[in-house]
């Protein structure tokens, strides 16, 4: 099984329940960057416990494995968890939404692409995309993160929605990142 192969399942169990979804992390930076390796799938998911037996269902044993507990506490505090396919290695991390402000704007600016010739997905803005590496940049100092946003700025910076990304660039308190990665771009020029 491949990355998009497994998404192609993740969607497809997704959407057979209803569920909300965006793709997010690093296979959505490479749908509005540059390509890179990756072994995981980032997906923010608005689920709730009537999902649990779906979710367990789209991904049974032996071909995945899930932890039922794992997905309980994922819910009780809005957290992640993660459903792992052994025989590839890939692992999908299902990040529970949660009820702000931000998250409610990202899922209401979702687009519908398709990484893959076979395979169609709500993904989170690029903008959206871009401010969450920043946050995940800001937590764990990781440099991958400031790569995929230089990726994404380099592929598709024209048709960024600047104004939108400075608004929550200082709502979410990243400006300092974000000036630091537009010196990097302008530096590489």
């Amino acid at each position: 099984m491949d990355l998009y192969e497994l998404l192609r399942r993740v969607v497809q169990t997704l959407e057979s329940g209803g569920i909300p979804y965006l793709v997010t992390g690093s296979v959505a930076s490479m749908a509005y960057g540059e390509p890179r390796l990756t072994n995981d799938i980032d997906i923010v998911v608005d689920l709730g416990r009537e999902h649990i037996p779906l979710i367990l269902e789209g991904f049974s044993l032996p071909e995945y494995y899930a932890s039922r507990e794992m997905i309980e506490a994922a819910l009780s505090r809005r957290g992640q968890f993660n459903i792992i396919h052994p025989a590839s290695g890939l692992k999908v991390g299902f990040i529970v939404r949660k009820n702000t402000e931000f998250d409610q704007s990202r899922f209401a600016r979702k687009r519908r692409l398709r990484p893959a010739q076979d395979c169609e997905a709500d993904f989170a803005a690029p903008e959206d995309v871009i401010l969450k590496k920043m946050e995940f940049y800001r937590e764990g100092g990781s440099e991958k993160h400031l790569r995929d946003i230089t990726g994404i700025l380099s592929v598709s910076g024209a048709d960024l929605d600047r104004s939108y990304l400075d608004s929550w660039v200082d709502r979410q308190g990243l400006r300092e990142i974000w000036d630091a990665v537009l010196r990097r771009m302008a530096a590489q020029e």
